[in-house]
């Protein structure tokens, strides 16, 4: 073992000496560290690498044609000059707590070399430049902090910790073949032999892809991607061929469907052996890795050579390739999650190790003796020691170039103390009302270079019998964890804290010179109790010295897993109990000299340097934090100085010591009979002991003085190792199986030797004290021998509750452990210490772990710490900045995730932190075969620091799941992780159509049908009715209500623009059609386009086609700002519609022949142009009249959301229809007045617009949505104005609304706006309603009057415009005829719906969706819900595709562009069973029918439709239908910076674009976030989140997310995204 631990000293001597110290620095001294005591002699780097790669080589399997002894060669390049190597290493200051083994950092690079040959498989993120932008040095300055005590908790390693192969190879210089050569051979050699039987044949299959141009790499790769699916032994060999012959005759422009990918490891568990399974990351070295990371795009190839363009497919079929590697074997049980939907649960595997043993015996310490002259109480030692010996000295402390500041002697601590007792009792308060009664508590608040003031503070406290709670001192108002710190003071009812006058200085100060109340706190006077300021007491007051009793004597804060504080309350009989069993396994005797080099306010440091000490009178030499920063050999000097008999140090402590060491003459260590290590049961302590002892054995250091030990704050000191006397047995060690321990059990041999944990013994029992191993959950059962548990004792000597926390305390200081019979093992409770461990042979104390760093990852234990130090082993090692890295885990679906945060150097490239990256997943996956979730790296010093400098591991997991801990680099890996998902549905063969509605009637279902009023029933004097064409309406109206104001346009002020009676309308019409006529030249059914701003022109031309017999077909003119994406919409239009002419105003006519038009489209292809401002006088010699009332009315065209255009056909009936319908629906007469804010193109917009007012004589006010830019009030004010009863809106319109006047309300109000006579207010749209923009609106306007059920929406579609329309009727409007239902809001489960099947929930349960119902159906209406493939009828509670009949059915498409065949059935289907006659057309949309519990007017239960979403949208994932508004409105709910999101699928490969609202560090932010959300509420693993800006998510005029054009610009690479991650 000490050729092993002498190596130690170069690879952990890394830890570099601190930055400030320049002298340590030079070269030749620095390489007698190198590689000590080596018997062979001296060894160069190149010989170390040869020889080790000799040892271990033989195990490895080796790429052919390489020799063996040039592994190590081809991963370290080897620095020329020896010497600037060695200054290199020494340049980085790092002051952290982690400290390796080399067996782990061999470990680590052992399980990488198994890895080498895999080419990088992960795609690497594209950052936006801006994002790349390097740190400056100056973040590289060493952060500033104070001591090292626990507080550092896990997370703040060691930079450079055993150095590893980045300069010195990272083995054992050729020694490390004393624990590593046992690697059994016969595994490796098996693995070896198995891989040779498939490598082989997957290089030849790998060479088939064609490897062309510049491209070659990366095709190359891609294809060896392909063949690495799973190679395992031979009998697999013949499967690997089929799979690989049918990827080439894929095509993989479409790349193959990854969701099904755990089938193919169905067997690898047979044959034991996973070695060719790259473990999530892909692996190898980034060298040979050549995607592009910027700039164009390379021609890629996939698998099988086909070219694929953008790098965006070709960082995606990366991705799907690597995901195509099989996950760990596939799970067999599932868990019902309440409902059929089954997430896997981990079944224990009978072949998992587990314990054997016996039961546990309690282990029993030895009697603790008390000597006769041991004082009843602390108290009472320290009035001995100030009356007897008051110039004994007490305390040396130190300055920071480590010369004594100050000694204080007991006289004078003694005098001091009772000084302070007194001010304390007497000063504080009046007489009548003191502020600090005996029993109260008081924050002591010092700063770590002043322990004198602390003590004489402390034992003050003790002797006014004031319970001192010692505290860090608060840095600034917000600093991590401090307000956790305020709580506890809070909670303990302090009122008063005592601190130096140097901090008292320091504290932030308000401009008026007080200390603000920092965050949580409770308000506290500062109270400075140093001499000068203190007043002497009488004479005759002496404080009470009374015996050692129950009383709370101090309360030690303890930082739990979550973040929270906890004050541990320890009684004074406690505190000298666990003094006297220090002083007797210590062997302590009076007047010794010891070192502190620890925080004296908490733990190990105030149990010996402040309690002990002063009971054995010792002198403690205190060594501050800023010295060691300064001088880490400052303690070895003080100790020979001295000749201090004990010292008490940390790991770091000893690291530094050795990384600063260089020969120095006077170095004598031989007075140490005891240097205790604080922090000796952590997993790296062992080998900073190990390499400490190989440097210091000649300087005089004794093996067995290195004494570890085990603390914890609730159980004080657990176990020490006692100083050895001559030939006693010397300490051992155990070496574990790193998969045994995740099963909770003890194995010392390990077939896997890459994992194995090696464990120093913390000594045995203390005395006086019982302890016992319980299991971790559950009752508190005893373990067996061969079981790790959590370690318990019984004495006196620990701390008694948790300060005011009565539950806790029971939980943890309460504790009856049974044994397998159920029967407690003692009458008196144990007390929990939080450590995980065993008792080994002779009773030695093991410590594997804490409680807290304890990560449950599918039923597997992992610690925290030990896979923090696997990071650290990895190369280059030197990559996480001062070895900062926190790790944790958070729960996602029902399981523990692991995450890891590193901190990188400020000088790092984005190539490096993937590296890095991908090769942490590798070796975590292979020494502890558990997968990370999430690793990010985020810039120096930016992790939350504990006042101590560590990593504050709750604040950091906080800001990580609240999105802020902006990281620079993210990788996910869900998709190697997360095995608990759902079992993709398998569609069941389909049952016929038949059986379907036989099985729903049985079942007593209705099948799902339901129709509005019939039409022909409907008594009314529709004078309309008689004419068959509206422009015969027109003229009627001209002649019989000439005058009648059909429309009035408003400005952006409210301001009437223009407004049109009858007459006008007609005679404007008349003038258009003869200007058709004569300029035009144009035929009966030519098709005109209609390019018009929104207005009374578009109107007007509308009629004069009809007049004049032309087809119109209206279009939204090109934007003039945004030309050159508009303007080829219109283009289009015009061409598909085949218009031969286009009709528009003069300022349009300038806009399509401008230089900018030119640029968009070719204006010369343009049909003629008319303006039709100013109209000749003339009018038309004969009005056209259709002769059948079947022709072509208009044409209506509009972009689908999923970017398909489409115009469909209305014919004269179908329009005529429409108008009657919508009229009854609505109520609509001439005295009516309805306010429409429509864009009025296309749908309902354009017939509410321009059709309905003709046909009903109601006056229409136009408001173009446009306006509302400018004047967001405009359309509520004009509803206010006109005193509107019924008002239509679109969603674009409502959110302008709600956004734009959230906080103008009141100012509305004060300017009359009232909404209270609105009763109907509906929302014209073609999706599903947005129930939450719809409330919101409701709820924000509900002051101006606005009544919550006048709100509601329309639902229509590209076959029928309007198939709902909801005019609810109102309970105090109802006497006026007509009532309509309440809009119905329903609650379905959405995991039910992804199944197709609707089924009701209550409001608020878990998985639940509202719905709100579309609208009531309007008149002539019949709707039912059919199945899209079977199309059969379906049941009530199924989701179906709506299928509709009515008379105002569009009579087909136009032409939809470019996909005709498709759509033919569209118009025209017939159900496949039941009622197979009536023709009904196909909507495209999923909903179901309710019936409600409400009645209608004449007394019919409504029938209620709901819309779910576009079956053309509906993304079928794992078997089941997602609707993309669910997703999106989940991840829109993550972040607050979330604007907007929308999602598709590329290949099975669920892809998530989102619009971040804030600066673009916080784009890495909301990748784990939107992660989580999707897998937590979705069951989905997303595969690519991308960051964009504002805006970049395409919306059309209706205000819907054009996903596909989203889509078609993603894979072009054309969104310039902030970033864009690809999930593992």
């Amino acid at each position: 073992m000490k050729r092993a631990a002498g190596r130690q000293g170069g690879g952990s001597s890394d830890a570099a000496a601190p930055a400030d110290q320049g002298q340590l620095r030079s070269s030749s001294s620095c390489r007698s560290i190198e590689i000590q005591h080596d018997e062979e002699g001296d060894i160069t780097q190149k010989g170390y690498e040869k020889k080790r790669s000799k040892l271990i080589g033989a195990y490895f399997p080796q790429t052919p044609g390489m020799d063996p002894s040039m592994g190590q060669e081809r991963r370290t390049p080897v620095t020329p000059s020896s010497s600037s190597r060695y200054n290199r290493r020494r340049s980085s200051g790092s002051r952290d707590e982690r400290y390796r083994s080399d067996v782990h950092t061999e470990a680590v690079q052992a399980a990488l070399a198994k890895h080498k040959e895999r080419k990088m498989a992960v795609p690497m993120p594209s950052k936006r430049r801006s994002l790349v932008v390097q740190t400056s040095m100056d973040a590289y300055t060493p952060p500033d902090t104070s001591s090292g005590s626990e507080g550092e908790g896990q997370g703040n390693g060691d930079e450079d910790v055993g150095d590893g192969e980045e300069e010195d190879g990272g083995g054992g210089g050729g020694t490390s073949s004393s624990r590593e050569g046992s690697i059994s051979m016969e595994h490796w050699i098996s693995r070896a032999v198995h891989s040779s039987t498939t490598t082989t044949s997957s290089t030849a299959s790998s060479s088939s892809s064609t490897r062309s141009g510049g491209s070659g790499a990366a095709a190359g790769r891609l294809a060896d991607v392909l063949a690495q699916h799973v190679h395992i032994s031979a009998q697999q060999h013949l499967r690997h061929h089929r799979h690989h012959h049918r990827h080439k005759t894929e095509n993989h422009s479409a790349p193959p469907d990854v969701t099904g990918y755990t089938n193919n490891t169905a067997n690898t568990t047979a044959d034991g052996i996973q070695v060719e399974r790259a473990p999530p990351g892909g692996g190898g070295s980034a060298a040979q890795r050549q995607t592009p990371k910027y700039g164009n795009a390379e021609l890629m190839e996939t698998g099988d050579g086909v070219p694929v363009s953008s790098r965006v497919s070709a960082k995606i079929q990366q991705l799907v390739n690597t995901l195509k590697r099989p996950k760990r074997p596939p799970l067999r049980e599932f868990f019902v999650d309440d409902f059929e939907e089954l997430l896997e649960v981990q079944q224990p595997d009978p072949n998992l190790p587990k314990a054997e043993g016996a039961q546990m015996a309690a282990m029993r310490g030895e009697q603790l003796g008390v000597v006769t002259n041991w004082p009843p109480s602390l108290e009472a030692a320290l009035q001995r020691w100030g009356t007897i010996s008051p110039k004994a000295p007490c305390l040396t402390t130190m300055d920071t170039n480590g010369k004594p500041l100050y000694v204080l002697t007991y006289g004078k601590l003694w005098s001091r103390s009772v000084k302070v007792a007194y001010n304390m009792l007497h000063k504080l308060g009046t007489k009548q009302e003191p502020l600090v009664r005996p029993g109260d508590r008081v924050a002591l608040v010092f700063p770590n270079n002043d322990p004198s003031a602390f003590m004489t503070a402390f034992y003050g406290c003790l002797l006014a019998e004031v319970v001192p709670v010692p505290i860090e001192v608060p840095l600034t108002r917000k600093d991590a964890g401090s307000q956790q710190i305020g709580f506890l003071l809070g909670s303990c009812g302090v009122t008063v804290a005592l601190t130096s006058d140097a901090c008292h200085k320091g504290l932030p100060k308000t401009p008026t010179g007080e200390i603000p109340q920092f965050k949580g706190w409770p308000k506290v006077l500062w109270f400075v109790p140093e001499s000068k300021h203190l007043s002497k007491p009488p004479r005759d007051w002496f404080p009470q010295i009374k015996d050692a009793n129950q009383d709370t004597a101090y309360i030690e804060y303890k930082t739990c897993k979550d973040g929270g504080v906890l004050g541990v309350t320890v009684t004074r009989t406690a505190m000298l109990t666990h003094c006297q069993a220090l002083t007797q396994s210590c062997s302590y005797t009076e007047a010794e000299t010891i070192v502190n080099v620890l925080d004296f306010k908490k733990d190990v440091g105030l149990w010996h340097a402040v309690l002990t000490s002063v009971m054995n009178m010792m002198h403690v030499i205190s060594i501050p934090y800023a010295l060691m920063k300064v001088n880490p050999l400052s303690w070895i000097q003080k100790v020979c100085q001295f000749k201090a008999k004990v010292a008490y140090v940390k790991s770091r402590d000893m690291h530094w010591a050795l990384v600063a060491h260089r020969d120095q003459r006077d170095v004598n260590l031989s007075s140490l009979r005891m240097l205790v290590v604080a922090d000796g049961s952590n997993p790296w302590s062992i080998s900073s002991c190990d390499a400490f002892l190989n440097v210091f054995q000649t300087k005089g250091l004794r093996p067995e003085v290195v004494c570890p030990c085990a603390s914890s704050p609730e159980a004080l000191t657990v176990a020490i190792r006692r100083p050895l006397e001559e030939g006693a047995t010397p300490p051992s060690r155990g070496v574990l199986s790193m998969p045994g321990l995740s099963h909770g059990v003890i194995r010392v041999d390990s077939e896997e030797k890459l994992s194995v944990l090696t464990l120093q013994d913390v000594g045995s029992v203390m005395p006086g004290a019982l302890m016992c191993v319980v299991k971790v959950e559950g009752v508190p059962q005893l373990c067996k021998t061969d079981e790790i548990g959590e370690m318990c004792v019984c004495t006196v000597a620990t701390g008694t509750s948790y300060y005011g926390l009565a539950g806790m305390t029971k939980n943890t200081f309460e504790v009856f452990p049974v044994s397998n019979n159920g029967t407690p093992i003692s009458e008196f409770p144990f007390t929990r210490t939080g450590l995980l461990g065993f008792i080994g042979p002779a009773g030695l104390i093991f410590v594997a772990g804490k409680m807290d760093g304890l990560m449950v990852v599918g039923g597997r234990r992992h610690n925290a710490d030990d896979i923090v130090a696997t990071a650290l082993a990895v190369e280059p090692m030197k990559f996480v900045y001062r070895g900062r890295i926190a790790v944790f885990s958070i729960t996602v679906l029902h399981d523990e995730r692991i995450v890891v945060v590193a901190e990188q150097r400020p000088d790092s490239t984005e190539e490096d932190s993937f590296q890095w990256m991908s090769r942490v997943l590798q070796a975590i996956d292979s020494i502890h075969q558990v997968g990370v979730y999430c690793l990010a790296l985020v810039s120096s010093n930016t992790l939350p620091k504990t006042p101590l400098g560590g990593i504050h591991l709750s604040e950091a997991k906080q800001l990580f799941l609240e999105g802020a801990l902006h990281p620079c680099n993210v990788l996910m890996c869900p998709h190697t992780c997360v095995t608990n998902l759902p079992k993709p549905r398998q569609k069941q063969p389909e049952i016929g159509p038949a059986s379907v509605m036989v099985g729903n009637l049985v079942s007593g279902k209705r099948i799902a049908q339901a129709s509005g009023r019939d039409l022909g029933q409907i008594e009314d004097n529709d004078q309309a009715r008689k004419f068959l064409f509206l422009s015969e309406v027109l003229q009627w109206r001209a002649q019989t209500t000439p005058d009648h104001i059909l429309y009035t346009l408003l400005n952006s002020r409210g301001a009437i623009a223009s407004s049109l009676t009858c007459v006008q309308l007609h005679k404007r019409a008349e003038k258009i059609a003869a200007v058709l006529s004569e300029r035009g030249h144009l035929q009966d059914g030519d098709h005109v386009a209609l390019v018009y701003p929104p207005g009374i022109d578009l109107i007007a031309a509308f009629y004069g086609c009809l007049y004049a017999g032309c087809v119109p077909i209206t279009v939204r003119p090109p934007h003039p700002q945004n030309i050159a994406t508009t303007l080829p919409t219109v283009k289009m239009i015009v061409e598909v519609s085949r218009s031969v002419c286009v009709m528009t105003t003069q300022l349009i006519c300038k806009l399509l022949r401008s230089k900018e038009a030119l640029a968009a489209v070719d204006i010369r292809t343009w049909p003629p142009v008319i303006d039709t401002d100013d109209l000749p006088k003339k009018k038309p010699p004969l009005l056209y009249k259709p002769s059948n009332p079947d022709t072509l009315a208009y044409l209506d065209f509009s972009v689908s959301t999923t970017g398909m255009l489409a115009g469909v056909k209305m014919s004269h009936t179908a329009t005529s229809a429409f108008c009657r319908s919508i009229k009854l629906q609505c109520e609509l007469y001439p005295s009516r007045e309805v306010a429409i804010c429509l864009d009025p193109y296309c749908g309902l917009g354009f017939v509410l617009w321009c059709l309905c007012s003709v046909y009903s004589g109601h006056q229409s006010i136009l408001i173009p949505p446009s306006e509302l830019e400018v004047n967001p009030a405009l359309w509520l004010s004009a509803v206010s104005q006109y005193k509107v009863r019924d008002t239509f809106c679109s969603y674009s319109v409502m959110e302008l609304c709600t956004k734009g006047l959230g906080l103008q309300t009141d100012s509305l109000k004060s300017r009359g706006v009232d909404l209270s006579r609105v009763r109907t207010c509906v929302v014209v749209a073609e999706e599903r309603p947005r129930i939450a923009l719809t409330q919101s609106f409701s709820k924000l306007f509900k002051d101006l009057g606005l009544h919550p059920r006048a709100v509601s929406t329309s639902f229509g579609c590209r076959v029928n415009l309007a198939i709902c329309l909801q005019p609810h009727r109102l309970g105090k409007l109802a006497d006026q005829g007509t009532s309509g239902p309440d809009p119905t809001t329903v609650f379905v489960d959405m995991r039910a719906l992804r199944h197709d099947r609707v089924r009701l929930v209550e409001r608020g349960s878990p998985h639940s969706l509202p719905l709100m119902e579309s609208g009531k159906i309007l008149p002539g209406v019949r709707i039912i819900i059919a199945n899209p493939e079977t199309k059969g009828p379906m049941g009530e509670s199924h989701l179906g595709e709506i299928w509709v009949h009515s008379g105002h059915n569009a009579s087909g498409y136009f032409t939809v562009y470019g996909d005709e065949v498709l759509q033919s059935d569209h118009f025209s289907s017939r159900l496949s069973f039941g009622d197979t006659q009536t023709v009904w057309a196909r909507t495209g949309y999923l909903g179901f029918l309710r019936r409600t519990e409400l009645t209608d007017a004449s007394g019919e239960r409504h029938d209620a439709l709901y819309v779910v979403g576009a079956l053309e949208e509906a993304m079928e994932l794992r078997g089941m239908r997602y609707h993309p508004i669910d997703i999106e409105t989940s991840v829109i709910r993550t972040h607050k910076s979330i604007t907007e999101c929308a999602v598709f699928t590329w290949t099975n490969l669920l892809v998530v674009v989102v619009e971040l609202d804030g600066s673009e560090h916080e784009a890495l932010d909301l990748v784990p976030l939107v992660t989580n959300v999707v897998l937590e509420e979705h069951y989905l693993i997303v595969g690519v989140v991308v960051v964009v800006d504002i805006g970049v998510i395409p919306i059309n005029s209706r205000g819907e997310k054009q996903r596909m054009h989203l889509r078609d610009g993603f894979l072009a690479d054309q969104l310039d995204p902030i970033y864009v991650a690809y999930n593992m």
